[in-house]
Formats: structure tokens, C-alpha cells, sequence
């Protein structure tokens, strides 16, 4: 399984085993990891699941799709390396991978 770190705005980190298939919105849900309310499961309609992706792995998780772009917009907090993690589906080549929460999500 890939390990996923969250690390939330304080800069306490939560490093998790996440299961392939599934997203990194929900692997942070089924671990427990704060700061990802998710509150519309995972439809990309409420941008509640945003994470900042550590530049490192910038290009090897991509960019937003043009429904996620809008919903990156009304966040206050987006920054270049955004992302719903709602839309990052969990696999083999996200073993390392590294996103930071930020803090309005808390």
C-alpha cells in the first residue's frame, strides 16, 4: 500500500498506508486524518477535501480537471499546488507522497 503524509497546518504530520482504488480524501477519512471534512463525499462540489501538494510531487499527481478548477477558486487558501484530494485517485506511484492541509479546514 502507498503512504500518504498529511501534514496540517500546525505542521503535525499523520502518515498513512492507503488502500489502491481509493482516493486521497478518502484514505485521510478512513485514517482519521484531520482537516479533511469532505462534506460533499467526494462529488467535487464543495472543495471541503482541499490539499497543497508537496512540489515534488507536483507533476506526478497532475493538474486540476476544469470542474476541480472551479471549485479551487472560491477557496480562500488555493494556492499554485492545490488540489481536491477528492480527485487524486490513491496508486502504486503516490508511494512517498506528501500533502499539506491547510489551515481554514480546521
Amino acid at each position: 500500500m502507498p503512504k500518504i503524509t498529511y501534514i496540517e497546518h500546525d505542521g503535525t504530520e499523520h502518515v498513512i498506508d492507503a488502500e489502491l482504488g481509493t482516493t486521497v480524501m478518502n484514505a485521510a477519512l478512513d485514517n482519521l486524518v484531520p482537516g479533511i471534512d469532505a462534506d460533499c463525499g467526494g462529488e467535487c462540489s464543495c472543495a471541503t477535501c482541499h490539499v497543497m501538494v508537496d512540489p515534488a510531487w507536483t507533476a506526478t499527481v497532475g493538474g486540476p480537471g476544469e470542474t476541480e478548477e472551479s471549485m479551487l477558486d472560491l477557496n480562500p487558501e488555493r494556492q499554485d499546488n492545490s488540489r481536491l484530494s477528492c480527485q487524486i485517485p490513491v496508486t502504486d506511484n503516490l508511494d512517498g507522497l506528501v500533502v499539506q492541509l491547510p489551515e481554514f479546514q480546521f
